[in-house]
């Protein structure tokens, strides 16, 4: 189940990502976040209570941790995404997200078997390729994979924080969402920008409100990848988001994929495959 789980999550993290930056472009990551987060959270308390479960304060801890790490890495990704393009910034993050979670999962005491570790290191190169464009460009190109390291290592703490909090329940998660909440609400206070605009318009308040449906989604199909099996593995798979994102983003925006990118594609489809075998 671990795989099915995680590469769920890796397919809706990548789409709700992809609505994330569509939104921001809009109108601003930080107005996008300001209403994506709340309806996230909205949705994902109503789902918490319906599946019960008492509350550990050492748990809500460890997510209240783990969405101070995941809420400061959205603002940036976000900003990254915004400034694009999205085939450069969602790999790029999507490596760094990656290394994280594998390298604390082995330190800890995850065992993989070889071809588990060759998987790994298939859907880490995969990543690596579809990240490949050509150079040249603006500051404002370069600015992108910059904040999406900074983003990566952020999502990567938030997959191991969220995982150690793990209690069988929804709770901790709840708790990391709602820390999250916070975070970008002082963040939109400090710098002036609320949700009217977003809210005035319907487009993209739709765009919004369906990225703040997936990203928890995602999160929740990422914390029952990690309940079912190894943090190593659970991290890998989920963070190869950056495969929809950029599918998404070539199909919408056209943004069009090098031959070095689709081989990227096809290393992920391989990669995958050897890490089912551990």
């Amino acid at each position: 189940m671990i795989i099915a789980f995680a590469l769920a999550s890796a397919i809706v993290f990548g789409a709700g990502d992809f609505c994330g930056g569509a939104a921001s472009r809009r109108r601003g990551s930080t107005p996008v976040l300001t209403v994506s987060l709340p309806a996230g959270l909205g949705l994902l308390l109503m789902v918490a209570v319906a599946l019960g479960g008492a509350l550990d304060m050492g748990a809500l801890a460890w997510g209240l941790a783990s969405g101070l790490a995941g809420g400061g890495a959205l603002l940036v990704f976000y900003r990254a995404l915004a400034e694009g393009p999205m085939s450069v910034v969602a790999p790029v993050s999507g490596l760094t997200a990656a290394v994280v979670p594998a390298v604390v999962g082995v330190a800890t005491g995850d065992r993989l078997s070889l071809t588990a570790f060759a998987g790994m290191g298939l859907c880490l190169v995969a990543i690596c390729f579809v990240s490949m464009e050509k150079g040249g460009g603006s500051a404002r190109r370069f600015n992108g994979p910059i904040l999406a390291v900074v983003a990566g290592t952020g999502f990567g703490l938030f997959f191991v924080l969220i995982q150690q909090g793990d209690d069988g329940t929804l709770w901790p998660l709840v708790a990391s969402k709602a820390i999250s909440v916070v975070i970008v609400g002082v963040a939109a206070a400090i710098a002036g920008h609320g949700p009217s605009a977003v809210l005035r318009d319907r487009v993209t308040l739709g765009i919004t409100l369906l990225a703040g449906s997936l990203d928890v989604l995602g999160n929740a199909l990422f914390v029952f990848a990690a309940r079912a099996g190894m943090l190593s593995i659970a991290g890998v798979l989920s963070s190869l988001y950056p495969a929809s994102t950029v599918l998404l983003a070539r199909l919408v925006y056209g943004e069009r994929l090098r031959p070095i990118q689709r081989i990227g594609l096809v290393v992920a489809v391989a990669g995958v495959g050897l890490v089912t075998t551990n």
